[in-house]
């Protein structure tokens, strides 16, 4: 199947599940669990090597919060994988389907992150984009669209909301840019770590925050954006 190249566009809020009982499998500790309304989820223990990497992080201007791994597939936690692309070191390129952002290292090396896409692919922008900018604690404003069609929701959000903990692009946001004009689409953190592996935004590519934090460091401006679609 051809792939073809689309980006993706503004975040959207997700509520949670519930819990109880357990399984080891292989390295990791699986608990499924039964929330009082909807299908069994599943709960995971992992290494301390990743409750280290996903710790709290107090040297910010707002703080940001330990990750509960245990409600996120290992397979989504941050690490270095073998991925051939044709793709230029610095490129990021997204697999949606997969729910996974790879960061191009040179020698067919990548940098693998969990993410969470749009929920409905009528959202998707179509194209290529490249990194515009970059912003520590950005702030948020709704889109007119989201603004539209939930007033009670978004309405009250037109002059934007300030950085902070209750801020749905978390702690880092990378802005995607299309011929030196900005998309609004975005690659941002979460105040929601458990909607990481879901089909979840209006939009956007959301990360973990400790993973965007990671990846802002790495990204530099006019970096390649691509999401791969097939």
């Amino acid at each position: 199947m051809d792939r073809r190249l689309f980006l993706l566009a503004i975040p959207g809020l997700l509520a949670a599940c519930t819990t109880t009982t357990t399984t080891r499998t292989g390295t990791h500790t699986r608990v499924n669990t039964v929330p009082s309304r909807g299908r069994p989820a599943t709960r995971y223990t992992v290494s301390p090597h990743y409750r280290r990497m996903y710790s709290a992080v107090t040297t910010e201007p707002y703080p940001v919060p330990a990750v509960d791994l245990s409600r996120i597939d290992p397979k989504y936690l941050r690490h270095e994988v073998d991925y051939t692309t044709p793709y230029a070191p610095g490129t990021l390129v997204v697999d949606p389907a997969n729910f996974f952002c790879y960061f191009i290292l040179p020698d067919g090396k990548a940098i693998r992150y969990g993410v969470g896409v749009a929920r409905n692919q009528s959202a998707n922008f179509r194209g290529q984009g490249s990194i515009g900018r970059k912003a520590e604690w950005p702030y948020w404003t709704p889109t007119r669209n989201m603004m539209r069609t939930q007033p009670k929701r978004y309405g009250h959000l037109g002059g934007g909301l300030k950085p902070g903990v209750t801020n749905p692009l978390g702690a880092r946001a990378l802005y995607l840019y299309r011929n030196g004009r900005d998309t609004l689409f975005r690659l941002h953190g979460t105040i929601e770590p458990w909607s990481i592996g879901t089909n979840v935004s209006s939009g956007c590519i959301r990360f973990l925050n400790q993973d965007i934090m990671d990846l802002y460091e790495r990204v530099k401006p006019g970096a390649r954006v691509v999401v791969l679609q097939g």
